[in-house]
This record gives C-alpha cells, sequence and structure tokens, in this order.
C-alpha cells in the first residue's frame, strides 16, 4: 500500500508549501511504473510510483532531470521529491499540461523545430570526467551502467552493448557474430573524435512532446555523458521524429559526417535492451542489424 500522507508530507517539505492532496487521478505513467496526477485543488504534481525497492530508479531519474535543467536548455519537468512510502518507492515531479501527440503532424512544426534547436544546445553542456554518469539508471527496467571511462568506443563496447548481449545471453539469445560486431567497433569509429556530451539516452517519441501551450518537453531520460548521436539515432528507431526537428538540430549543432553509418550501432543498444525486456522477434532483428553494420 502506498502512504499518501507521507508523500502530502514530503511535498510540504520541500516545497515550504502546506499540500494535502484531496484528488488522485490516474494517468500514464510509462509501461513500467503506475503515474497520478496528485491535487489539493490548487496545485497538481505528477507522481510515478513502483515498488520501495526501486526508489534508486526514482533518484536517478530525478539527478537526471536536475543535470538537464541545469543546461537552461529544453523543457523538463522539474523534480520535486522522492523517497519511499509504505510498500511503494515514488517520484514526485512537476505537472506539466501536455498537448495532444502531433508527433506525426505538420501542425506543430514550430514546436518540433525548437525541440530540435533545444535539445542541439543541451548537447553542447560536456564533462570533464569522461564518458558515463555520476551513477547506474535504468534503460527501461534495465539496469544501465555508466561507469566513467575516457575511450567512448570503449565506454559503448562496454557497457552498453556489452552489458546489453550479456545480459541476452541469459535470455536464451544467439548472436553468431557477436565477436565480429565487437572487434569492428574501434573501426567504425575511427577518425571520429567524440565529445562527450550530456543526452537523454531513451529519446523516442513517447518521451517527448508539447505542451498545451506548445512548448517542447522531454522526460523520462536514461541520462548520461555519451555522443551526441545516440539521441538523433533513437528518434529515428521508432517511425522518426519530424523533419523540422531534425532541421532544427543541425541549424544550432550539425551532425557530424558519417552519421548514417553509425545509426545502426547506437540503435542496436536499444534493440537489444527491447528483447531483454520483451524477447520475441527482436533478437532476430538485432542480428539483421549487426549484418548491416558489419556489411
Amino acid at each position: 500500500m502506498t502512504n499518501w500522507t507521507e508523500i502530502d508530507a514530503h511535498i510540504s517539505r520541500v516545497t515550504g508549501q502546506k499540500f494535502q492532496s484531496q484528488q488522485r487521478r490516474s494517468v500514464s505513467g510509462g509501461c513500467i511504473n503506475q503515474g497520478y496526477a496528485v491535487s489539493n485543488g490548487d496545485l497538481t504534481y505528477f507522481v510515478k510510483l513502483n515498488q520501495a525497492s526501486q526508489v534508486a530508479m526514482f533518484e536517478a531519474e530525478a539527478l537526471g532531470l536536475e543535470e538537464m535543467l541545469t543546461t537552461k536548455s529544453i523543457r523538463v519537468p522539474k523534480p520535486i521529491c522522492w523517497g519511499t512510502a509504505g510498500s511503494s518507492g515514488y517520484i514526485v515531479l512537476e505537472w506539466l499540461e501536455m498537448g495532444a501527440s502531433a508527433l506525426f503532424s505538420t501542425r506543430d512544426s514550430k514546436s518540433w523545430l525548437e525541440m530540435g534547436r533545444k535539445l542541439a544546445v543541451m548537447h553542447q553542456a560536456t564533462s570533464t570526467h569522461g564518458f558515463g554518469w555520476q551513477m547506474n539508471n535504468t534503460i527501461g527496467s534495465t539496469p544501465q551502467i555508466n561507469t566513467w571511462t575516457a575511450d567512448w568506443a570503449t565506454f559503448y563496447a562496454t557497457h552498453r552493448l556489452g552489458y546489453q548481449f550479456q545480459l541476452a545471453r541469459r535470455r536464451g539469445g544467439n548472436f553468431p557474430k557477436q565477436d565480429q560486431l565487437f572487434a569492428a567497433i574501434p573501426e567504425l569509429l575511427i577518425d571520429y573524435e567524440v565529445q562527450p556530451s550530456l543526452v537523454h539516452g531513451d529519446l523516442w517519441g513517447g518521451n517527448a512532446g508539447c505542451t498545451v501551450s506548445g512548448e517542447p518537453v522531454i522526460f523520462d531520460p536514461a541520462t548520461y555523458f555519451g555522443d551526441r548521436e545516440v539521441d538523433i539515432a533513437m528518434t529515428e528507431l521508432f517511425g522518426g521524429f519530424p523533419a523540422a526537428f531534425y532541421q532544427g538540430y543541425n541549424e544550432v549543432f550539425p551532425l557530424d559526417a558519417g552519421y548514417e553509418q553509425r545509426k545502426p550501432l547506437y540503435n542496436l543498444y536499444h534493440i537489444l535492451n527491447h528483447f531483454n525486456l520483451f524477447g520475441g522477434g527482436y533478437g532476430s532483428q538485432a542480428n539483421r542489424m549487426i549484418d548491416q553494420i558489419l556489411r
């Protein structure tokens, strides 16, 4: 059971404003968490719940959002607080009134142009520690390893693809050309200078949108410092963002030559993760992608 009184008290302590929830309405919290719009009649917050054992996932989400906020670039929901209440772990976020999904519509091309521009600004935030992040987090519900690493090819091979392949083998996945792929990664990334950019890490259409006023927003991050192209590649994985998004991005921070060749390498991470989460045909899709990468 969730102790809502404890959550209300935590919100009150952090904001310095007495909050006692009177309405709790179920809303989408993704496929992993339960989501609620919690209101006292004047103020509304977005609360996500999971088991108390998963509170570290919410801590990492909050710290990731805070890091993105420090860039003063693209809008993300501000984290209010997180913790455990009864048998539940929770995170409380700023409530943003989102507009109807317009991802595949040209109606809001100005919003998507601005989203591309603002994401490009966020990607210009860098780290002096190399590639990784201050703590491990999750991609979906899968652990994401963020150990600081000086070299991008090593980080990506070890902490992104290597870890996913390890999980996939336990699940019964068969990837005959895995060793060839790892041998090819240094060559695929040779002569490509990568700066550690602050990335969202899980940027597909379900984690992006616009407010009712048209302001672009991204949420549910899997934050780390990596090649900025991992975000752009993922926007193309499940249908693609509107053309205005890419136009806006390239106006501010043009993509480097060779992006199209690196794109399947970066999206392989997410297909392997989908295999580990859902099984099914994602294993064969991963093998087709490996063949494409090795051609």
